[in-house]
């Protein structure tokens, strides 16, 4: 039976989960990935998913972006129930409302760096040139001054994080989601990208949801929730009555 989660003295619910379970396979090669999840995560605020690797934690990201379908339970993220929504209909879903930033990069290798950052605000309409003149503006603050013209692989892995970063970004979605963001980075830009994604997470009408082991920036999140075998077992506030945020 799961057991439900919810963060005390929170915001608003953003996203609503009960009893979500997601199986892969069949038969005697069916491995259970989600066996009940049951949280409540708040909007304005963001949030950790922490646990150990193959403990469920990118398939329920994948589930909250609506890139991945669940087995069971209810999910509702900004009150939509995205099992409801057709293909096309969820599709433009997620163009509008969720910035992914993929723990493999997931970058275009025959777009420039500019072009693959802009590539969200293309798809809402916007026109390839102010696109790119946003793009080129967002990437200097993430210090890839100068990269915007440049293939992604010619960058480092750090760059191309950063780009993946930017590419999340642009469009100032409502669900920001993030699969090991600073894997890639050093502590100084590990820092100054964590900071860029908190400050998103802090408007009202906003939620962001950042799965990682790098506890260098436990200290950003305003809730930390672990993930054990499929399941939520530990859910706490950090705390914010010291300088340092600390998470434990």
């Amino acid at each position: 039976m799961s057991t439900q989660h919810t963060i005390v003295e929170a915001h608003p619910i953003a996203i609503r989960l009960r009893n979500v379970t997601k199986t892969f396979g069949r038969g005697e090669s069916a491995v259970a990935a989600l066996r009940g999840i049951d949280i409540d995560i708040p909007a304005g605020e963001l949030t950790m998913l922490v646990g150990p690797s193959g403990c469920g934690k990118t398939t329920l990201i994948s589930i909250l972006a609506g890139l991945l379908a669940r087995d069971g339970g209810e999910l509702r993220v900004f009150g939509q129930d995205l099992a409801t929504l057709k293909r096309d209909r969820l599709a433009r879903w997620r163009r509008d409302n969720v910035g992914f930033i993929f723990q493999q990069f997931n970058l275009v290798p025959q777009l420039t760096v500019a072009e693959n950052v802009s590539v969200p605000l293309v798809l809402q309409g916007e026109s390839v040139a102010s696109a790119v003149r946003r793009a080129n503006e967002l990437l200097e603050t993430l210090g890839l001054e100068g990269r915007g013209k440049s293939a992604p692989l010619n960058l480092s892995g750090g760059q191309q994080q950063r780009v993946a970063i930017a590419r999340a970004l642009i469009h100032d979605p409502r669900l920001l989601v993030c699969d090991e963001p600073t894997s890639a980075l050093d502590a100084e830009l590990g820092r100054r990208v964590m900071e860029l994604i908190r400050g998103r997470s802090t408007s009202p009408d906003r939620a962001v949801v950042v799965v990682t082991h790098d506890d260098r920036i436990f200290h950003l999140a305003d809730s930390i929730a672990h993930l054990d075998d499929g399941r939520i077992d530990q859910l706490h506030r950090v705390p914010r009555d010291t300088p340092a945020r600390a998470a434990h």
